[in-house]
């Protein structure tokens, strides 16, 4: 099913008639491709929906060349990352491009289309900005958590599910919402995963989050969870590169106050409504893929 899309943004690529992006962009890790899924799970396979998928996927992907350049990312899927190998102001362009494509080629939809998928794109960037001004200080707030993290990543996802319920005529409200929290769940369960997984499988080491700046959801509840001398101790550590006691003592605190478990559970209370709403509205491989990203050891 997703031949067509990877054979759509081939086309797209090619049409640009520029070997050296046609170059970079195949170095490029493809990834699972979740938003094109979604889009033709809901859409079916029709020229149109083809399309958005290959563009959402195009946006998705400039949106990752940025985000590792942001986050000064050396890995990539576990593979070194084009601004590792090329150089920031390639990585940086090289968005700019696959943002471009992707924005020329989004005109030819229909204009409703165009206009949830490009809001989501501000959002994603306005989620990115959010991401970075929260990274300069330890966050406690968990409401600007969600609010950054329905940007950055929650948006696009919503954008996919609920264009693509649009483009085939179907009642959008439960799609969109279904898009909104699998979006979150997503992020709380990489964020999770920052946590739990070793480089190998995570493509990035562990922490790694935490010594960029990024307070996630896990480090927001334990620093609830902590006493005065503790939450100051933590604060310490933020931004810093942790010791081998540093990453004890974290993991130790995280296990003590049971941190993961209570991620978890806000991830999977998402996903559960989620499973509901496709439920409803007789839709098996959404539901499966709810399902499976919450049915994962961490």
């Amino acid at each position: 099913m997703l031949e067509a899309v990877e054979r759509r943004l081939e086309q797209y690529i090619s049409s640009l008639e520029e070997p050296i992006i046609t170059e970079l962009y195949r170095k490029l890790p493809s990834g699972k491709r979740l938003r094109a899924k979604l889009i033709l799970y809901i859409a079916g396979e029709k020229n149109d929906a083809i399309k958005l998928a290959s563009i959402v996927e195009l946006i998705h992907a400039a949106s990752l060349l940025h985000d590792d350049v942001i986050d000064d990312a050396m890995l990539r899927r576990n593979k070194p990352s084009i601004n590792a190998t090329y150089g920031n102001k390639v990585s940086i362009m090289l968005g700019d491009i696959l943002y471009s494509k992707g924005f020329n080629e989004l005109t030819f939809l229909d204009n409703k289309i165009a206009q949830i998928v490009s809001n989501a794109v501000t959002k994603l960037s306005i989620g990115e900005l959010y991401d970075v001004e929260m990274s300069k200080d330890f966050n406690t707030d968990k409401d600007k958590y969600i609010d950054m993290i329905y940007g950055k990543t929650a948006s696009l996802i919503e954008a996919s599910a609920w264009s693509a319920a649009l483009l085939c005529g179907k009642k959008g409200e439960n799609y969109k919402l279904y898009g909104k929290n699998l979006g979150l769940a997503f992020q709380m369960i990489d964020d999770l995963l920052d946590i739990t997984s070793n480089s190998d499988i995570l493509g990035k080491p562990a922490l790694h989050d935490f010594v960029e700046g990024k307070t996630t959801i896990p480090y927001i509840y334990l620093y609830d969870a902590l006493d005065l001398e503790q939450k100051i101790k933590l604060k310490s550590l933020h931004k810093k590169i942790l010791s081998q006691d540093e990453s004890i003592w974290i993991l130790e605190e995280m296990k003590k106050n049971d941190i993961l478990s209570k991620c978890y559970l806000d991830a999977k209370i998402l996903i559960e409504e989620a499973i509901s709403l496709m439920s409803y509205e007789n839709e098996p491989k959404l539901v499966a893929i709810a399902k499976e990203m919450i049915d994962r050891n961490f």
